[in-house]
């Protein structure tokens, strides 16, 4: 699917791209299974994936042991962002066809345009820079020990397990049900599409991802919205350079296209957080200024055990989030809120 470039009404903060490819939805499905802490916080439940893990070939488990030992799905979505694949044969082509050290650079993640120099350097197999780039990264949880595989694994083994778990899983997997999932990623892709003429870039962030708030930043000038279905309800965020990344999961109307009365998963999630006097107390404290959890604590008088759980299902149906230490409202929540509702209604 070709990228699609559109322009919001209004002041651009940042353009938007729109995209979709069942080699995303590849990546992410063999991301998803190999996150094992994460499986039963997924839309499909473990039997599904017990299912799949059940039924895949000898070859296909053990490449998809050393994704989960080594995080080498990154490596996939990385090289995936190099260009417009027009099929599974055109990005195993690509893979095979890259320099060693083009290959290792493509799959060392982005820290920063500054950073850059050691990233290069770290693709060629110098030490200090793969140390300093371990450094630099060493907030995420993975990276560090990714960026050392990266840098000091054999080019051409790193080729063949690429190549080999991307191809078995579309086999084994994907291809079954290729038609219903390109679909359902179509029919996504086509309603931020057609919202994208109607919102500003960064209400539309906020609508695809379910309360995202993005707001510019000086070296980004792109986001890249790529809808999945495999990953739901979470969104992936990514940077590449110049460029911000979301995954966000696709919306329920676009899984089930045929009833036009199925609300937006998120939809649903902030009327039920709403639907609570003692948050909507909250809500209507946190209107005035950001408060910390002692401030509501002792405003509301309720047991600060109680105030956090009700901040936490204010903060999953992306109504609060916290600043500086202090809990606050997203901005626009309530008037993006009031768009979706009409959205649905009118759809």
């Amino acid at each position: 699917m070709d990228v699609l470039q559109l322009t919001s009404r209004g002041r651009e903060s940042y353009d938007v791209q729109l995209t979709y490819s069942i080699l995303w939805e590849c990546a992410l499905g063999i991301a998803a299974i190999t996150n094992t802490r994460l499986l039963d916080t997924l839309d499909r439940p473990r039997e599904y994936w017990a299912q799949i893990k059940n039924s895949i070939s000898g070859e296909l488990s053990e490449e998809l042991a050393f994704v989960e030992e080594k995080n080498t799905w990154k490596g996939l979505l990385q090289i995936l962002h190099q260009q417009e694949f027009s099929s599974l044969d055109a990005f195993q082509q690509y893979i095979q066809a890259l320099p060693d050290a083009e290959l290792k650079f493509i799959c060392l993640p982005f820290a920063g345009k500054k950073e850059q120099v050691y990233r290069e350097q770290a693709a060629q197999g110098e030490e200090k820079a793969i140390k300093e780039l371990m450094r630099i990264t060493d907030n995420n949880p993975f990276f560090p020990a990714y960026i050392e595989f990266i840098s000091t694994c054999e080019a051409k083994s790193l080729k063949k397990h690429l190549i080999k778990v991307m191809d078995s899983w579309y086999q084994e997997v994907v291809k079954a049900n290729q038609q219903e999932i390109e679909a359902v990623l179509e029919k996504d892709y086509q309603s931020k599409k057609a919202m994208y003429q109607k919102v500003s870039s960064e209400e539309l962030v906020q609508w695809a991802t379910g309360g995202v708030t993005y707001p510019p930043e000086p070296s980004v000038h792109t986001v890249l919205l790529i809808p999945q279905y495999i990953y739901r309800p979470w969104n992936i965020e990514a940077d590449i350079e110049g460029t911000k990344v979301f995954y966000y999961p696709v919306s329920n109307e676009s899984v089930s296209p045929s009833d036009r009365y199925m609300p937006d998963y998120f939809l649903v999630q902030k009327y039920k957080a709403l639907g609570d006097e003692v948050r909507l107390k909250m809500v209507k404290l946190l209107s005035e200024h950001p408060r910390t959890l002692q401030d509501m604590t002792e405003r509301l008088d309720i047991g600060k055990s109680t105030i956090h759980h009700h901040l936490k299902i204010l903060r999953a149906a992306k109504i609060v989030e916290i600043i500086d230490s202090k809990y606050c409202l997203k901005k626009n929540v309530f008037a993006l809120l009031a768009k979706e509702f009409n959205w649905y209604l009118e759809k």
